[in-house]
Parts: C-alpha cells; sequence; structure tokens
C-alpha cells in the first residue's frame, strides 16, 4: 500500500429516514450510548468500512443501530466542516429515504444506539454533531414526495 504525506481524514454515514405519521412528518433518531456526545439524540450511521460501499456502510449502520432494514437510499449531500466532530477530521455522507406507509415499525436499538424512536421533525431534542443541519437538508430532499 502506498504512503502519503497527506493525513487521511475518517469518513462516515448518516442517514435521516422519514416516515409520515398523520399530519405528522418524523425522523428516526438513536441515542448515543459512547462519546462523543453519549446520551445525546442524533441520526443513526458510523464508519464506512475499508471493504464496503457507501450505500451498504448507510445499510448497515441503519440496521446495527436501529434494526431497520432500508435497501433503497438516496445521498444528500457531503460533511465536511474540520470542526464537526470532537474526534477529528470526520467527513460524512449523509442518506434519505422517506418510508411509505410505516405508521409502526419495530425498532431495536443495539451496537453503539442506547435507544431509537421517531421524533416529529418540527419539535426535535437536541442533536448531536451537525445533524439539525443534515435532517433539514434531507427534509428538503423528500418535501416533494409529501405533496
Amino acid at each position: 500500500m502506498p504512503t502519503y504525506t497527506y493525513p487521511r481524514p475518517m469518513l462516515t454515514v448518516d442517514i435521516a429516514i422519514f416516515q409520515q405519521c398523520g399530519a405528522q412528518v418524523q425522523v428516526l433518531l438513536i441515542q448515543r450510548r459512547q462519546d462523543p456526545c453519549a446520551g445525546s439524540w442524533a441520526l443513526p450511521g458510523g464508519f464506512v468500512n475499508m471493504d464496503e460501499t457507501l450505500e451498504q456502510s448507510a445499510v448497515r449502520e441503519l440496521e446495527e443501530e436501529t434494526g431497520l432494514v432500508v435497501p433503497d437510499l438516496e445521498q444528500v449531500h457531503t460533511y465536511g466542516d474540520p470542526g464537526r466532530d470532537p474526534r477529528g477530521r470526520v467527513i460524512s455522507i449523509a442518506h434519505t429515504a422517506l418510508l411509505e406507509g410505516s405508521a409502526e415499525l419495530p425498532l431495536r436499538a443495539s451496537s453503539d444506539a442506547e435507544a431509537a424512536g421517531w421524533f416529529p421533525t418540527a419539535d426535535l431534542p437536541e442533536l448531536a454533531f451537525d445533524h439539525q443541519q443534515i435532517i433539514q437538508d434531507a427534509y428538503e430532499l423528500i418535501k416533494v414526495r409529501l405533496a
């Protein structure tokens, strides 16, 4: 493997899953079990493994942390502000999906998620990292499908 003089940032995926529940649009959040931000609510997500695509990583992280399998995820945006994560230089590729007819999907928090739940987009708790911005950007993409 070649050696480069440039530092290597860490690469993660974050997943914003939405569902419509009556007149309300909800987003799926997990409560972080580990630092940084242990106890805070955040989007499901995590580090990309060396042997998987971004999409495979997003599907895996979502299933590991919530028990949901959503194979058709759409990329939203790449987030790379240098201070977005206290662990160092972390770049994240956000993905989204709108679940249809998903009134009572069973959630199973596991891996590094203490809990998982649906939250109204109009009344979100304080979120870890830059996840408020990611949710806003992802929501703009799925608004068309809700109309």
